[in-house]
């Protein structure tokens, strides 16, 4: 059982976390082990990310600081918050990826919602696990100039065929 000064601290260490970074994301971590979420937080650590357990009162009081309503009776389970300094996608899929891995069997890492404190909104859990499914910004521009290029390629491969049939017929 914390303190009130513990509570206190922790209240303006997550005021703080809200303003040095952009995203926050709210998961359930009910299922996993202390290895597994020790692994996640080196990960997201490692990635300049932080993973913190923080009590659903505490953090709506968090939020209220900041501006920002928080209804901690959306979000059942236990809170693991993700802060990150990143955009949404890039912590969206981070999560979103380590949640499939963990989640092949039954589910047992739920990403609740996010907050995109630049914006002040609310993202909802089913929306945040689309937008980590997307693929990289690297691979949709791939994609965008394949699609570009394709029918160039084709009318070029079209005007090849043509000139081989000339080449053809003046023999």
């Amino acid at each position: 059982m914390k303190t009130k000064q513990q509570k206190e601290n922790q209240i303006k260490n997550t005021a703080q976390a809200f303003q040095k970074n952009e995203t926050v994301l709210v998961t359930d971590f009910t299922g996993l082990s202390v290895n597994e979420l020790t692994g996640l937080r080196k990960s997201l650590r490692a990635l300049g990310m932080a993973y913190q357990v923080v009590k659903k009162r505490l953090l709506k009081i968090a939020f209220e600081k900041e501006g920002i309503s928080f209804n901690r009776d959306e979000f059942p389970g236990q809170a693991g918050v993700v802060f990150s300094p990143k955009n949404l996608h890039e912590t969206a899929s981070v999560i979103y990826t380590f949640a499939k891995e963990k989640n092949k069997k039954e589910e047992v890492f739920k990403i609740l919602g996010g907050f995109s404190l630049r914006e002040k909104a609310f993202i909802a859990g089913s929306e945040v696990k689309k937008i980590g499914a997307l693929p990289s910004r690297e691979i949709l521009l791939g994609q965008l100039v394949g699609m570009l290029a394709s029918p160039i390629r084709s009318f070029l491969f079209v005007l090849h065929q043509k000139s081989q049939q000339t080449v053809e017929t003046v023999k």
